[in-house]
């Protein structure tokens, strides 16, 4: 987000975010019955007649394996023995890329990938020329243009120039690129996150103090990052992820689009603490984003509707975004011209070169030899926080609720970001991985929906391809090369409302987020799912509170001094979620209710 006045009342930003998502509890895609489309963190009903993959689940010290991600709840499940646990499948040709070995032969993992993901390659490409592709694109050109637009004008004022908005921009655009490119789920999005910001500011005051050149140390500590994740990938470690339940995923989730959501209210309520800018343009700018969110909202909601047909309000839907940041462009536009209103704009460089002027290749040869090797240290710490990002972002992506034919490929993926890491480094740009929010809305994108016999509108199939991630970073490139005037044009307001929308849209099915608002719902009105009718009340409020109180941690941790450390608390949920079954605080009957994949 862009740079914020400081003191911004919290406060203020808080009752503006409850405002704004309790009026919208409608949004998107819900039932007659209430029920929202689920669909980042939990696996939908499905009417295949394929067999169920067996629950593991930690039920003793021989024994504690999470159940997978892919696998499939059963109240009266009982653990197989280890050694007749099958490979865990979710399409016909069967998709190890989920081993439950923490470690296998080097290269086993990846070549697994490639093996599973080469035979679609170039249906991948063609699966995604059509309709529902263009509106993908036009959507998340601009859910991933703002993004790096206001994390580079952040980075730059962090590092002093050192790393800034034209470094973010130009590493959006070709690693997205290469990511769509080469990845073994290209339905991810890759970019700047908020903890690889605070640890770029932690290693810059770390070099000041040092008296190092920060672009040196930040290039080898990229470096031997770059190293790390890649031992991990040829060793297949991001096997880890079958260790994490529904459990991580909604926390990981929840904090992330309430991330998206809070810094956007928060932008937008700094206009009207900010002396420069007028009461009456701070209320436009609200006004325009709140157009541009609901125009999305409001079409998103067609999908469900009965006006038209099914075909029209699908394209209507797929292009909701679009529409909605048109229109605040449009009210924009009028503003100024009938009223003389001129609202602040996107800030991008007026020339294609580095922040300072420096050549774009780093001279690593600057850094003393001693700290070359201890650059390792440091390293450590960034190679689990990209590594958590990026399979956490990749479980959620890769979740059955999308209905992914084509295969994983995990590992392949890691070893793709190792190699854009190396790069970046040596070039002194950002560090990208995985991005949840904008990954799910891609997700979201490309996915065909239908309706069931109760009215329930579900997830039919994916569009799985490679066309809309190279698209939508292709046009960024082509955008920062060539039409930097247009872009500086667009209002902050429209993105303050996009990124709303994002963030708003990534709440639809998060079961958590379910429950937390049925804390204040009148028991009437509970939904029909099974963690609302087979477990008792209190049961549900208490692990709702646990996770609450792990969202919590999270959230201060990353707020703070130490914010580096916000990957291992992540890496500790899975521990945590082994704990509470293990103490007794919830019986396995319930949990498997509330921890399962599916309903």
């Amino acid at each position: 987000m862009p740079a914020t006045v400081k003191g911004v009342p919290t406060l203020i930003s808080l009752l503006l975010l409850a405002g704004m998502v309790l009026t919208n509890t409608h949004a998107f895609i819900r039932t007659p019955a209430g029920r929202s489309l689920h669909v980042p963190c939990h696996s939908l009903l499905s009417s295949r007649p394929a067999a169920r993959t067996p629950i593991l689940l930690p039920t003793s010290r021989a024994n504690h394996k999470l159940r997978p991600f892919c696998s499939a709840a059963a109240a009266s499940a009982v653990p197989p023995p280890p050694s007749s646990i099958p490979a865990i499948t979710n399409e016909p040709n069967g998709d190890t890329s989920k081993s439950q070995k923490l470690f296998e032969r080097p290269f086993k993992g990846i070549m697994e990938d490639v093996r599973r993901k080469a035979p679609h390659y170039l249906s991948d490409f063609k699966d995604g020329a059509n309709l529902k592709g263009v509106a993908a694109t036009f959507f998340l050109f601009f859910a991933c243009l703002a993004p790096a637009v206001a994390f580079g004008g952040l980075m730059g004022k962090l590092t002093e120039g050192n790393i800034g908005t034209m470094e973010m921009l130009l590493a959006t655009a070709y690693n997205g690129m290469a990511y769509a490119l080469f990845a073994g789920q290209p339905l991810t999005i890759i970019g700047s996150t908020g903890p690889v910001l605070a640890f770029t500011l932690v290693l810059y005051r770390t070099a000041q103090n040092l008296a190092l050149p920060f672009l040196p140390l930040y290039s080898w500590v990229g470096i031997w990052t770059s190293f790390i994740l890649f031992v991990s990938s040829i060793t297949s470690l991001s096997n880890m992820v079958n260790y994490f339940t529904r459990f991580t995923d909604e926390i990981f989730s929840l904090l992330i689009s309430l991330i998206f959501l809070y810094e956007a209210v928060k932008d937008l309520s700094s206009f009207f603490l900010n002396p420069s800018v007028g009461f009456a343009k701070a209320l436009l700018s609200l006004v325009v984003a709140f157009t541009t969110f609901n125009t999305g909202i409001a079409l998103a909601g067609l999908r469900r509707g009965k006006v038209l047909t099914k075909g029209i309000r699908d394209t209507i839907a797929d292009f909701a975004p679009t529409i909605g940041v048109l229109a605040g462009c449009f009210l924009t536009v009028l503003a100024k011209t009938h009223k003389g209103e001129v609202l602040p704009t996107l800030l991008i460089p007026d020339t294609f070169t580095t922040s300072l002027g420096r050549p774009w290749l780093v001279n690593i040869w600057q850094l003393p030899v001693w700290a070359r090797w201890a650059a390792f240290i440091p390293a450590l710490m960034s190679s689990v926080l990209l590594f958590m990002d990026q399979n956490i972002t990749v479980r959620l992506v890769n979740s059955p609720a999308h209905k992914i034919k084509k295969g994983y490929g995990l590992h392949l993926d890691m070893f793709v970001v190792s190699i854009l890491t190396f790069v970046n480094s040596l070039f002194g740009l950002p560090w990208l991985v995985a991005a949840t929010v904008r990954s799910l809305n891609h997700v979201r994108a490309c996915a065909r929906f239908g309706t069931t016999q109760e009215g329930e509108v579900v997830i039919e199939g994916m569009q799985e391809n490679r066309m809309t991630g190279l698209a939508i970073h292709s046009l960024i490139g082509f955008a920062i090369l060539s039409c930097r005037p247009l872009l500086g044009q667009v209002p902050l307001a429209v993105l303050m409302g996009l990124f709303l929308y994002l963030g708003k849209s990534s709440l639809g099915g998060n079961q958590m987020w379910e429950r937390l608002k049925l804390l204040i719902t009148d028991p009437a009105q509970r939904p029909k799912a099974a963690w609302a009718q087979k477990v008792p009340y209190k049961v549900s409020a208490a692990f709702t509170a646990l996770q609450f109180a792990c969202l919590g941690g999270m959230w201060a941790l990353k707020s703070s001094s130490i914010g580096v450390l916000f990957p291992l608390l992540i890496a500790a949920l899975a521990p945590i979620r082994v704990g509470i079954e293990r103490v007794g605080w919830f019986s396995k009957k319930d949990l498997e209710v509330l921890d399962s994949e599916d309903e």
